[in-house]
């Protein structure tokens, strides 16, 4: 089996090293992906499993989308630009990558994704994303027929329902705390921040997902990103403890390069 690269650990002083330490994190799970694709080749045209009640079951281990990970206009489509606020942009422009909730351990919200594989667990009535990177966490998602509660306390992962549109699963998310980036590049949210996802699983190898964020707080208007995750056949969660590789942060310094505002 090849061995994963342990995690972003942050040793370097320098932005540059920052980024190969990224890259390096990735590549690794690059390489293990490529070790199995022989393995998902034969079950590509395979149908989506479903669960005892018909449902699609979404369950299973997922690896992340890097369009959710750097900077999030990537996952718009073509020719599309974030409708952000004027004070919006300004504090996209101003924030340093030293400043990062998730480089310091904290969870990456919603609908940020941190390099790493994530598992679905799927129930009638709960659906759980446990995640392998940053704290180990995990989000769930209700799919009892509960409604939000009237004033949620505000969390990194917010308030989360789930109903069914035919095969497609639609998550409804509110009561967020404004802590959390939207990717990398910074891109911020308040505390009106409303997410619906949709998410599809078309075959056994696939999960697609649209994501419609609606913050009046920090955008003119409504946007949706889209993205789409593949099935790590015979994979894992390994444990990761963030807080025991994060080394030297206090020493990074500038911007990440990939941010379009590094230049401007």
């Amino acid at each position: 089996m090849i061995k994963r690269f342990p995690g972003p650990i942050v040793t370097a002083v320098t932005l540059a090293g920052v980024v190969l330490i990224t890259f390096l994190a990735t590549a690794g799970r690059q390489e293990e992906s490529r070790a199995r694709a022989a393995v998902a080749e034969k079950a590509k045209a395979a149908p989506a499993p479903r669960a005892a009640d018909g449902k699609v079951d979404f369950s299973g281990i997922w690896g992340a989308d890097r369009n959710f990970i750097f900077d999030i206009h990537d996952a718009l489509k073509n020719g599309e630009e974030l409708p952000l606020q004027p004070w919006a942009e300004k504090i996209a422009r101003e924030r340093m990558s030293k400043d990062d909730p998730e480089a310091q351990c904290l969870p990456a919200g919603v609908p940020r994704q941190a390099p790493y594989p994530w598992r679905i667990l799927q129930t009638a009535t709960h659906l759980f994303f446990l995640f392998e990177g940053n704290i180990h966490s995990y989000r769930q998602i209700f799919l009892d027929g509960r409604k939000h509660p009237e004033d949620p306390n505000p969390t990194w992962y917010g308030h989360s329902i789930g109903r069914w549109e035919g095969d497609t699963l639609v998550v409804d998310s509110v009561g967020f705390n404004d802590r959390f980036w939207f990717d990398f590049a910074g891109h911020p949210h308040t505390e009106q921040l409303h997410i619906i996802e949709r998410y599809r699983r078309p075959d056994v190898d696939r999960l697609d997902y649209e994501i419609t964020v609606e913050d009046p707080g920090a955008y003119t208007r409504p946007f949706t990103l889209y993205g789409h995750s593949t099935y790590q056949h015979g994979d894992e969660l390994m444990e990761y403890i963030c807080n025991e590789n994060n080394k030297d942060l206090p020493h990074i310094v500038g911007k990440d390069p990939r941010n379009r505002y590094f230049k401007k």
